[in-house]
């Protein structure tokens, strides 16, 4: 008995030569003869060939030492073989981007996939009053190859360059390379938040130069927040060395 309907030709798999590339909004293909990519664990949700795994946990004994430090990162496979692999994360919608020996820093709980090519590190965020959120972390992603991260519906990109600009630190994604970021403490929003209202006390404030991506709802679990101490703002390349 034929079967009727578009569905077949609706959401046929999308043919690409890409290493990295969107087949819809949430879910991301992954061509395998570029070579091996690092996604998160868990986020595997069909291949075809030839595709192996294998549980990186944390990524090595310093960073399963600065997750436990942190309560930040992400638990990461390493993926490789031949075919094409399909990856999701509980239907949030994927971002694409293209690093060319370039950087950016990622909240851990966006993080996708990238190419085995990206080097990642946790590092701590160093900001005025970083103290008073309890310590702040985040992935840095450096070197040429792709990345995909996730955000809870489409997100914005603001350009920091053209006025300050402050955000709510569990809708923040991302920021690229060149921008600054500090802790604005918003005495309104105390407030608020006294009176009964929903006000955000503390806000990251950002400068600079480059791009910071925020999200249209806010993350179920906030990125590393064991008590640190910091005295200044800091820029992606102010902690490039751990």
């Amino acid at each position: 008995m034929p079967i009727h309907g578009t569905l077949f030709q609706e959401f046929k798999e999308e043919a690409t030569s890409d290493q990295f590339s969107l087949q819809n909004k949430k879910m991301l293909k992954v061509q395998m003869g570029h070579g091996p990519v690092m996604a998160k664990s868990g986020s595997m949700v069909a291949y075809q060939g030839d595709v192996r795994f294998a549980n990186k946990g944390s990524g090595g004994l310093d960073k399963f030492i600065k997750k436990a430090v942190t309560g930040e990162g992400v638990d990461m496979m390493t993926c490789s073989g031949q075919g094409e692999l399909f990856l999701a994360d509980s239907a949030s919608e994927i971002q694409v981007m293209y690093l060319e020996n370039d950087m950016i820093s990622v909240n851990g709980n966006n993080i996708m996939a990238f190419s085995a090519s990206i080097d990642w590190d946790i590092h701590r965020i160093q900001a005025r009053g970083a103290a008073m959120t309890g310590g702040l972390y985040n992935v840095t992603l450096r070197g040429t190859g792709y990345v995909a991260i996730t955000t809870k519906g489409d997100p914005v990109a603001l350009d920091v360059s053209g006025a300050p600009t402050f955000a709510d630190a569990q809708v923040v994604v991302m920021w690229t390379a060149g921008v600054r970021m500090d802790i604005k403490v918003d005495t309104g929003g105390l407030k608020s938040m006294i009176r009964g209202g929903t006000g955000e006390m503390l806000q990251m404030a950002f400068g600079g130069e480059g791009y910071v991506l925020v999200q249209p709802a806010e993350s179920v679990a906030d990125g590393g927040h064991q008590q640190s101490s910091g005295s200044r703002g800091s820029g992606l390349s102010d902690f490039l060395g751990g």
